[in-house]
């Protein structure tokens, strides 16, 4: 009869004690989950007279009601804040605390600290500005004539744009140089790392911003000698021993005579592959010697003085240094990729 088993159950629940989490799990598990005993009754009474039903009914949802609240009793007792507050109440004290994972720095964080502690060693300081400039800092006194494309809404981001008093975005960290020539007197001797806009479509090979450290160094007499072998030992303390370089003339406003620095592929080892398109041979940085109109733009006297000057972007330092294809990974906070560079602090 189902009012006899309602009882005898109702018996085995008032003499159950719940002394641990493992006795209340496997009381829910045999009278409260769906094939237990709660709604195994509840399945029965549906087969039950109607006259039956009238008398079994009130006391089948009196007994659903003492098995959750006995369920609630345990739950109370040994539910999980309760487990917690318990284990550290009466935890070993002696024993080594619950680990944590560490963080790791950006891949273009690493790259930037091993270039500035490259340049550091050379007696490079580290000189910032802002990232947003106006005209004469991130144009004019570089040399960039009136016509020239970058000054173009669709290549450089303008905030505004006024005859005279531009103001943008900095497309280069060139400007940063300027400001340290305004300010002091040669020799100068620093490299600007920072972040520039570029009005550029977002691909693998281009993103609208990116990272730049550029260099200067402005004393008498400084040579094109001087340039080739501070970059030339650069990429010796980046890339390794054995990566050869190689210069070929090009053209920027505020450097002449200017060139492009490539470095043999660090991928094939110079023997051609599909990241140097087969020429065994990496382009890396522009650098030149400060033109005279930019130093005497900024108030120094380029009869007596000379410099040379560099830029190059992290990200392509960094695509070469760990084979990365795609530069939206540096910004798209995608953990599986930034996970590769877990820090080796423990």
């Amino acid at each position: 009869m189902l009012q006899d088993r309602i009882k005898q159950y109702t018996e085995e629940i008032e003499q159950i004690t719940l002394s641990s989490t493992a006795d209340v799990e496997n009381y829910r598990l045999k009278f409260l989950v769906s094939k237990g005993v709660v709604k195994g009754l509840f399945e029965e009474f549906k087969t039950v007279s109607s006259e039956e039903k009238r008398v079994l009914g009130k006391v089948l949802n009196e007994f659903k009601q003492l098995a959750e609240n006995k369920y609630q009793e345990g739950q109370e007792l040994f539910g999980k804040s309760n487990i917690m507050a318990i284990k550290r109440d009466e935890g070993d004290l002696t024993l080594p605390g619950e680990g944590f994972q560490l963080g790791s720095r950006h891949p273009l964080s690493l790259v930037r600290k091993e270039i500035v502690e490259i340049f550091k060693k050379l007696g490079f300081v580290v000189a910032e500005g802002p990232e947003i400039e106006d005209d004469w800092h991130n144009f004019s006194a570089l040399n960039f004539p009136p016509e020239h494309p970058a000054r173009d809404m669709q290549d450089t981001f303008f905030i505004k744009k006024q005859d005279g008093n531009d103001i943008a975005l900095r497309t280069h960290t060139s400007s940063v140089q300027v400001r340290l020539m305004e300010a002091g007197t040669p020799p100068f001797r620093a490299i600007m790392p920072g972040r520039v806009y570029r009005n550029e479509a977002i691909s693998a090979r281009a993103h609208c911003f990116f990272h730049q450290v550029e260099g200067l160094y402005v004393d008498e007499n400084v040579s094109f000698a001087d340039l080739k072998q501070t970059l030339f030992h650069f990429v010796q303390e980046l890339y390794g021993e054995g990566t050869k370089v190689r210069f070929r003339p090009s053209y920027f406003p505020f450097t002449e005579p200017s060139a492009e620095m490539d470095i043999s592929c660090t991928i094939c080892k110079g023997q051609g592959c599909q990241l140097c398109k087969g020429s065994g041979w990496v382009e890396i940085l522009g650098c030149g010697m400060v033109d005279p109109n930019v130093l005497e733009n900024c108030g120094i006297d380029s009869k007596k003085y000379s410099g040379f000057a560099f830029g190059m972007g992290i990200e392509r330092i960094t695509n070469l240094k760990y084979e990365i294809k795609d530069l939206r990974l540096f910004s798209e906070n995608d953990v599986r990729f930034l996970s590769q560079f877990e820090t080796e602090i423990i």
